[in-house]
């Protein structure tokens, strides 16, 4: 039997970029995203779903996230699917389902990206970024602290 993990998904970042650096210093960065599907329903009537998913960066990809994106900003997010599973406090286990990002990239004007303009620099005329994952180097879930 065949089996295929890959995501691409085009969003808006629910909130601005978070950045973290496992004890290897590592980076890594989780995107808030949500995306939209319109669909008629059973009666012809125009319906909109959004669905907001966690997406998490690593390495160099994850710093130029958070250097570049803001809240609001439009992305391409290309990856697989991963599940992560952890206990809380009071010993409840939970579980949630994330997408590990292999390439994501820019979409729209730095300039529409919300930053501050003296912060442009030489990348003040950036259309599209495309940042991809490195392979370099294997990160378990469980090498980061999530703040669950």
């Amino acid at each position: 039997m065949a089996n295929l993990n890959k995501v691409f998904l085009i969003g808006n970042l629910t909130r601005d970029p978070e950045l973290r650096y496992t004890p290897g210093g590592t980076a890594v960065a989780n995107l808030g995203i949500a995306v939209n599907r319109r669909f008629k329903d059973s009666s012809g009537e125009l319906k909109e779903e959004v669905c907001f998913l966690t997406v998490t960066v690593w390495d160099k990809q994850a710093e130029a996230c958070c250097q570049y994106l803001t809240k609001g900003r439009s992305v391409f997010v290309e990856g697989v699917l991963q599940s992560r599973f952890w206990e809380t406090n009071d010993g409840q286990k939970r579980s949630a389902i994330d997408v590990r990002a292999e390439r994501v990239q820019f979409l729209g004007s730095y300039q529409n990206s919300g930053k501050d303009k003296n912060e442009a620099k030489s990348e003040e005329g950036l259309e599209m970024a495309d940042i991809s994952a490195t392979q370099s180097e294997t990160i378990k879930p469980e090498d980061i602290a999530w703040d669950e």
